[in-house]
């Protein structure tokens, strides 16, 4: 017999499951961001460090700051060649910034207190929130990344 305690630890602790596209391409823009970071000196400490009423995507460090990374993808589509004008017809004016809101900032501030109060983070300990957008091509499996850097939430 299961008591509630032991089946919410199951629950929470099992791996996400991503099956729809727009999971699936989260995901994708996620590992690319890891990967971004890493390649520019960051130590990974977290992924999706998930809490009841949010979630931040990665939670890395860099020269003893700790960044708070959201990532926002979306699928860079580069339609083909128009017959009529030989133009190159691009699908590339929207920003996966537009997907922020103030009540996910509002979320992900919750977020992130609760992390540094959960790690006994002290209150001289630099940290800064980041977001980060990747455009993917999909055939290609490769995004274009952007990181801003220390937004005020």
């Amino acid at each position: 017999m299961f008591h509630m305690k032991h089946l919410y630890s199951i629950i929470y602790d099992m791996p996400k499951v991503f099956t729809s596209t727009k999971q699936k391409i989260g995901k994708l823009g996620e590992e690319l961001a890891k990967r971004f970071l890493m390649k520019h000196g960051y130590t990974i400490l977290e992924e999706n460090y998930t809490k009841k009423y949010g979630e931040m995507d990665l939670i890395a460090q860099k020269n003893d700051k700790i960044h708070f990374v959201e990532v926002k993808s979306i699928i860079s589509y580069n339609p083909s060649v128009s017959h009529e004008t030989k133009e190159d017809v691009s699908c590339e004016t929207y920003d996966p910034l537009q997907n922020m809101n103030c009540m996910k900032l509002r979320r992900l501030s919750r977020v992130i207190q609760v992390y540094l109060l959960s790690k006994s983070v002290t209150r001289v300990t630099d940290w800064q929130f980041d977001v980060i957008t990747v455009k993917i091509k999909e055939k290609e499996r490769i995004g274009t990344v952007k990181h801003l850097k220390n937004i005020i939430i």
